[in-house]
């Protein structure tokens, strides 16, 4: 295959000639078009194949059809949350104490990064967050698409290619794409209003009170009642004339934030002529939101399209959602250097409230063309993150500083325009042979706003002793000036996918892509997929192909800068951009695609009502791009000082240079059972067993020359990447339907993972835990439906953390717990069906 660029348009005209051949053939014909996406059942998909009518169990690459439905049969509204209890393949680990993090949180696919699995929405890209994961969560340094800003009552299904797809879809899609299908209903709908509350006790380790303190730890549990969740949400599909459809969802959500904290032992106020402070026995040490965010979230969303005379076919979506949350950071305590008494006298909490804004729109048609089913659309998306800090202070503007700031923001766009081409040929095979074609031309744009001078700036304010204050708001320094930029890029690709019954026992497919970007260059992928049916009981299934996954605008883009003073010396600690001259001076260079390996073998059994899919996997991905390790000491300053950088102290930069090698089995087992008088029973036993392995991290020359050589990537994101996550996850469950009443009872066993210390001896190995959900239905007539159930009904919860990684008693679980620290959820739910 050729690379396309604008220099090498050979295989852009060969496509261009199908498509002009296609059309003059349509302007003379009347035929009706084919129809390429049938949605008459569930159990057709359409993502990992543009073959038609293609049935979930006859794919050659194994793919899960989630309903709509069943989505809403839990008690937390999230897609990836409900995705992460379908799917044992998917992990949401909701991690706290994290910025922005804690608002927009990724979900991972086979143990990946966040942003190696593509999402598409009615088989169309969708764009991505703004957010670039900075701190120490799963996912480091990655952006990736927020699902849940998407309604779950927009959704009819949605379809998890467990399986690169790269030669497919294009950059991204590394370990999976995941297709949320969206309801296209002429009429119907239903109203919707749950409500919840966390109900819950957890344990917390205590850490040691200074000698001679006259306060102890009140136990070693604590029960709370928070977490206090509304949603209300409607969905409506409107006919217009003879088979047009408009669709619309709508969704309010009020959720209360949760605290999770442990005990904080520290000493809270200066000494008194020597002794504690009288105020520190009555202080309530339980000051940390540790947990889920406070949000009010409202969601809009309309799908809608028309088949016009002549066969042409017209469709549209668009959405919008805006997100209101506050998070927290640690505590502040009334005696820290970062405290001004007369402002917060006893310590303050400050907190972070971003505001999410969410747009996206899609056109496109849809038609017959001599014998080509043809399909273009033009699509744009964009996601806005602003900050503001409240409860907080400029430590280095003294008493006047203000308490509330606005600390700037960021934002990403994205807008697509596809053309794709698919027919028939018959050439004596045992199927036609599908022939799709195509291009994609993307533009991505990523911008910084700083915030006002207040939230970044140093006002001069000293301590006592002489030595500068911190400057900045508290918890969330403002972006500066020099952090704000605007920038964009371009990529242009395209795809040829070829799929056919050679024999009526063996399916075989093969992909080619070729992708042009304006930043790095060209990109060459392919696949080949493969599948023999011995029987209609019995399949073997296979893949082979590389892939990759360009390198993000945020990646590329996002800088931040924070002043610490060293010896009564201001310093410029940032994150830099890959091409400013600092990280250059350290070695950074510009960024490169990350490319996979991936091969998978898989066989398939069909009994009946019983089915069983094992696939096995073999993904190796060279050149992830990671963020590497604050680099700020003595060594690394003297160094950028002798280069002319005076008054760099050091920071961190996104480099390529991480190589890792993930194997894993996916299993999925499905039984339906009609019992006669007893209802139908839907069980579901599913499994996930990876392991991945970090065989290279990133070096560079000038950093290697110093003594010591500064780590880029050290032990404790190497295990984020090894052990961060489950080696293996089990789902169970069972759907029972009788009559008017309905139940769901499942059970999630995580297996161990690893909070990693700053050395082995700090370690904690998290236990295997397991979760039951289980909820109740029943229907008072057509209209009305209620459901009462509990999520995480027997309260578990992830091992506390030991003191020695909890050294302020605030973080008492670990953000590498899987299932995040929120405990038991009751709720109860109303639905009207129209």
């Amino acid at each position: 295959m050729q690379h396309f660029s604008p220099k090498n348009p050979i295989l852009a005209i060969a496509i261009s000639s199908l498509f002009c051949t296609g059309l003059a053939q349509a302007q003379t014909g009347d035929s009706k078009p084919k129809l390429v996406t049938d949605e008459k059942a569930v159990a057709v998909v359409v993502t990992g194949t543009r073959m038609p009518n293609r049935s979930v169990t006859d794919t050659s690459a194994p793919v899960d059809v989630i309903s709509g439905d069943s989505l809403q049969n839990s008690g937390v509204t999230e897609i990836n949350q409900a995705l992460s209890i379908a799917l044992p393949s998917l992990n949401f680990p909701r991690p706290g104490l994290t910025d922005g993090t804690d608002t927009i949180r990724p979900a991972t696919l086979r143990g990946l990064g966040p942003d190696q699995t593509l999402v598409l929405v009615n088989s169309k890209r969708r764009h991505a967050s703004a957010l670039v994961n900075v701190n120490g969560t799963v996912g480091r340094g990655t952006a990736a698409v927020d699902l849940n800003t998407i309604p779950t009552a927009m959704v009819k299904n949605i379809e998890v290619l467990r399986d690169g797809a790269s030669a497919q879809y294009g950059s991204d899609a590394i370990s999976g794409v995941i297709n949320l299908r969206l309801r296209a209903d002429r009429d119907g709908g239903d109203a919707s209003l749950s409500y919840g509350q966390r109900i819950t006790e957890y344990d917390f380790i205590p850490g040691t009170v200074p000698n001679g303190a006259t306060w102890s730890a009140p136990g070693t549990s604590r029960s709370r009642h928070d977490g206090d969740t509304t949603t209300a949400s409607i969905w409506k599909g409107f006919g217009f004339g003879e088979n047009g459809y408009v669709t619309v969802a709508a969704e309010i959500k009020d959720q209360k934030h949760t605290e999770r904290g442990g005990w904080d032992f520290r000493q809270q106020y200066p000494l008194v002529n020597g002794a504690f402070d009288p105020r520190e026995k009555d202080f309530n040490r339980f000051d940390a939101w540790y947990g889920e965010p406070d949000v009010k979230q409202n969601t809009f969303f309309v799908n809608a399209g028309e088949t016009l005379q002549g066969g042409t076919k017209v469709y549209a979506w668009a959405s919008y959602q805006r997100r209101d949350a506050v998070s927290a950071g640690n505590f502040r305590r009334a005696l820290q250097d970062q405290n001004i008494i007369s402002i917060y006298p006893n310590g303050f909490l400050p907190q972070i409230a971003p505001q999410v804004d969410d747009y996206s729109a899609t056109f496109g048609t849809s038609w017959l063309a001599g014998d080509w089913d043809m399909d273009a659309s033009l699509g744009y998306g964009k996601n806005k993150m602003q900050f503001s800090v409240q409860n907080s202070l400029n430590r280095s503007i003294g008493p006047t500083s203000k308490t509330v700031f606005n600390a700037g923001g960021f934002a990403y766009d994205q807008l697509v325009f596809n053309l794709t081409a698919v027919r028939s040929f018959e050439l004596g095979l045992a199927s036609p042979l599908s022939f799709a074609t195509g291009f994609e031309m993307r533009r991505e744009g990523y911008s910084l706003s700083a915030g006002e001078p207040d939230s970044y700036r140093f006002g001069g304010e000293k301590l006592a002793n002489g030595t500068p204050t911190a400057p900045g708001a508290q918890v969330f320094p403002g972006f500066t000036p020099a952090n704000a930029s605007d920038n964009n890029r371009s990529a242009a690709g395209v795809f040829v996918d070829v799929e056919a019954n050679l024999t009526k026992e063996w399916l075989a497919s093969a992909a080619a892509r070729a992708e042009h970007y304006s930043d790095f260059g060209s990109n060459v992928t392919g696949k080949l997929t493969s599948r023999y049916n011995f029987s209609k009981e019995f399949a073997l299934r296979g893949t082979v192909q590389n892939g990759f996954r360009a390198p993000s605008p945020q990646q590329q883009f996002f800088t931040s800068t924070a002043t610490n003073f060293i010896n009564g010396v201001p310093f410029e600690i940032t994150t830099f951009t890959p091409g400013s001259a600092a990280a250059i001076a350290l070695g950074a260079k510009p960024l490169e695609p990350e490319k996979s390996v991936n091969q998978s073998l898989g066989a398939v059994f069909n009994f009946g009502k019983f089915g069983l899919t094992v696939d096995a996997y073999h993904i190796d991905i060279t050149n992830r791009i990671v963020l590497s390790e604050n680099l700020t000491a003595a060594n690394v300053r003297n160094y950028l000082t002798s280069q002319g950088f005076v008054g760099v102290g050091g920071g961190r930069f996104f480099i390529n240079g991480v190589d890792t090698s993930t194997k894993g089995l996916d299993i999925v087992a499905n039984y339906l059972m009609l019992a006669d008088g007893a209802g139908k029973f839907d069980f579901t036993l599913a499994g996930n067993f990876t392991q991945t392995k970090v065989t290279k991290v990133p070096k560079t020359a000038q950093l290697s020359a110093l003594s010591p050589s500064p780590i880029l990537f050290d032990r404790v994101n190497v295990l984020a990447f090894e052990r961060g996550q489950p080696r293996n996850k089990i789902n169970a469950s069972v759907d029972w339907k009788l009559n008017e009443y309905g139940a769901t009872l499942r059970a999630t066993r995580y297996g161990e993972v690893i909070d990693p210390g700053t050395t082995a001896a700090l370690d904690q190995v998290l236990s295997p835990k397991t979760l039951v959900d289980m909820e109740f239905r029943y229907s008072l007539n057509k209209q009305w439906k209620v459901a009462v159930g509990a999520d995480n009904i027997f309260d578990t919860y992830a091992d506390p953390r030991t003191p020695a990684l909890n050294t302020n008693g605030a973080a008492s679980f670990s953000n590498y717990s899987p299932f995040g620290r929120s405990g038991r959820f009751v709720y109860g739910r109303v639905t009207y069906s129209f």
